[in-house]
């Protein structure tokens, strides 16, 4: 009898187990519908939102000017600049005044300058000018990289002198005491400032727009957003305006606007380029933020990178030599997070022209492009929310700079009356804050596995090629219907890995295409290197207006 009830047991435990794994796999099947019906709704909305408002914004794009002969100049890069400069083959008053005519030419229709200084500019050229002339020692000019170069700055750093609003009225008329450390240190490097631009309200949307100066518009396509933070920087760099163009990113600041704008931009490793009097921060504290910039030039990254990284500029090995054929790839087509929109067919294409390039010269197996995905990235923007708990600086305060604290509700409802001075996208970060946390045991464990599982993976000899955005630049305030989807760029903030944004041609409306080349901490050269080969076999940046042909 025992024998038996024990073999009946038995019987009916394996029923249950069968029972419980079907009951599993019927749950995940009907997951899996419900998510693919979602996306595949939230994909019909994307496209519908954008057909309504490109009929909208498209009756008020504005074409830019296109590049005057004497302007030409600004094609080159800011390390070419500099050479002909040290070589007396140009003065820096003839390319800042040339770089001051752009800027007024294009200005008015991109609306990316906030304040500018453009005598000063033209006063310190001039004496640039003068020291060359009576004589500069190697040493003197090796100190000085970038001198008598004009470059422009994202106005949440501070330019002595210059307003510094970060985009926010209560700030309105406050000016910087002194320099940040990034701007500091190039204007050590010999680089003269020119103009500051806009951002959005603390740096913290994807539209460079405030209650302040308004809305940034985009080059290519002036109904288009130019994304956030560093927006305007992206414009004047897109419009051949500024040969440098000094950035930041905490989630994507500085890829977006270089993505959505056809150019180039680094994302440094996080802790090596000092934040110090960048939206307000002491320079203390870690942070998963970091200075860089976005350029027409893959080849200006790196040495401004090392201007800026300073003392710890050899750390990050900027000029250690990589050969393409030395590094190992990996790809990830898209990101499962449910919050982040489906991934457009041009952007899809894109990954697979490159892809197949890379396949086509590959000598090895070893350097033919390998499949990768983690589950981290599922949870891409709940893992930067997380993250961004860890940051010194507090959203609701800082909007009244430091004088009360924000209230979202209440400036909701004083948008309804349009009596806020804020922008819907700051009310709806203040709102989103209000949300519950989001569990740190869970998000501390999936970032830490993400981390370890990459780092395992690229090692010093690989790279992650990854989506740039789900779309290219899309229409004015469609944003607000897609507000999660800078993840795709913030969940690398969140690992504190380089990124290197890479434009690779336009698409049949005229806009950027792109990827993101990914490595692991301080692997900066395996980013630029693949870059430059990218640049090389697909064109890098177009422009967005006619330039002058080659003599």
């Amino acid at each position: 009898m025992v024998t038996r009830k024990v073999s009946f047991d038995c019987k009916r435990d394996k029923a249950q187990r069968r029972k419980s794994k079907t009951n599993r796999i019927c749950k995940g099947v009907i997951i899996n519908i419900l998510k693919t019906f979602l996306l595949f709704f939230r994909l019909c909305m994307d496209y519908f939102v954008d057909f309504v408002l490109n009929i909208y914004w498209d009756g008020k794009n504005n074409a830019i000017p296109e590049l005057e002969k004497k302007h030409a100049i600004l094609m080159k890069s800011a390390v070419t600049l500099a050479e002909k400069i040290r070589k007396r083959e140009l003065k820096s008053e003839d390319l800042v005044t040339a770089c001051i005519e752009r800027i007024k030419q294009v200005n008015p229709i991109l609306n990316a300058v906030t304040d500018e200084r453009y005598e000063d500019a033209l006063k310190e050229a001039r004496e640039v000018d003068k020291m060359i002339e009576n004589g500069l020692s190697e040493e003197e000019f090796n100190k000085k990289p970038f001198l008598g170069v004009p470059f422009t700055a994202k106005e949440s750093h501070g330019v002595k002198g210059m307003l510094f609003t970060l985009g926010i009225v209560a700030r309105r008329d406050i000016r910087a005491d002194e320099d940040a450390e990034c701007v500091r240190l190039l204007r050590d490097a010999g680089a003269i400032p020119v103009a500051v631009t806009n951002v959005p309200e603390i740096n913290k949307w994807q539209e460079s727009n405030n209650m302040v100066f308004g809305r940034t518009n985009n080059p290519y396509n002036t109904g288009r957003t130019t994304g956030g933070s560093s927006g305007g920087e992206a414009a004047l760099a897109a419009a051949i305006a500024s040969p440098i163009s000094l950035c930041s990113d905490i989630g994507g600041s500085t890829r977006m606007p270089a993505f959505f704008c056809g150019l180039f931009g680094l994302n440094p490793t996080a802790g090596y380029t000092s934040l110090k009097g960048s939206a307000l921060r002491s320079g203390l504290d870690p942070s998963m933020a970091s200075i860089g910039f976005v350029s027409r030039h893959c080849s200006d990254l790196a040495p401004l990178t090392k201007v800026v990284a300073g003392d710890s500029a050899p750390l990050l090995q900027l000029d250690r030599e990589v050969s393409i054929d030395d590094i190992k790839f990996y790809y990830m087509e898209t990101v499962r997070d449910i919050r982040v929109s489906p991934i457009r067919t041009d952007l899809r294409e894109t990954m697979k022209k490159v892809l197949t390039k890379l396949t086509q010269r590959a000598k090895t197996t070893e350097n033919v492009p390998k499949k990768y995905y983690h589950e981290g990235f599922n949870y891409c923007f709940n893992l930067w929310r997380h993250a961004m708990t860890k940051e010194t600086e507090k959203f609701a305060e800082m909007l009244t700079n430091n004088n009360g604290k924000a209230n979202g509700f209440v400036e909701l409802g004083k948008k309804l009356i349009g009596q806020s001075q804020y922008t819907l996208a700051a009310i709806l970060k203040l709102l989103m804050d209000l949300s519950p946390a989001v569990p740190k045991d869970w998000a501390e464990r999936v970032t830490d596995d993400l981390r370890e599982d990459l780092l395992s993976t690229l090692g010093t000899n690989a790279v992650l090629l990854a989506p740039s955005s789900a779309t290219v630049a899309p229409p004015h305030v469609a944003l607000y219907l897609r507000p999660y989807n800078f993840a795709i760029w913030g969940v690398f903030n969140v690992l504190k890995f380089p990124a290197v944004q890479v434009p690779l041609g336009l698409n049949s409306e005229g806009l950027p295409l792109g990827i993101q080349v990914v490595a692991a901490p301080k692997q900066e050269a395996l980013c630029l290197a693949v870059a430059k080969y990218l640049e090389k076999e697909f064109g890098g940046f177009v422009p967005p207006c006619k330039v002058p042909q080659k003599d």
